[in-house]
């Protein structure tokens, strides 16, 4: 499965639009506490324990986006987006990363 953040892909022709895909998955405050926990992570102002959950959290939220693309038929996914958002729910916060773009058919 082809994924990209450009709208093309060079030297392929789209063939069909499938749709708008998303994938989205949370990181509960949980995870939080738990990186505050692990604060001697951080070495160089970056902390291994964060960057590691966040990377998983990407990967699920962009199996999410590829399995309903090859629901629709797709064979890429062009226009990708990439976001965090910060949600707050009564007295914990979250972290949620979503991913959308448009499900093709290349030829």
């Amino acid at each position: 499965m082809i994924i990209t953040t450009t709208n093309t892909v060079q030297g392929r022709n789209v063939v069909a639009y499938r749709g708008v895909v998303t994938g989205e998955a949370i990181l509960g405050a949980n995870v939080f506490r738990d990186f505050l926990a692990g604060i001697r992570d951080i070495v160089g102002g970056r902390s291994g324990a964060y960057e590691k959950a966040l990377r998983e959290a990407r990967e699920i939220a962009f199996g999410e986006l590829v399995a309903e693309a090859e629901r629709l038929g797709g064979n890429a996914v062009i226009g990708v987006d990439i976001d965090y958002e910060n949600i707050t729910a009564g007295s914990g916060t979250m972290l949620m990363v979503s991913v959308s773009g448009t499900a093709v058919v290349l030829e």
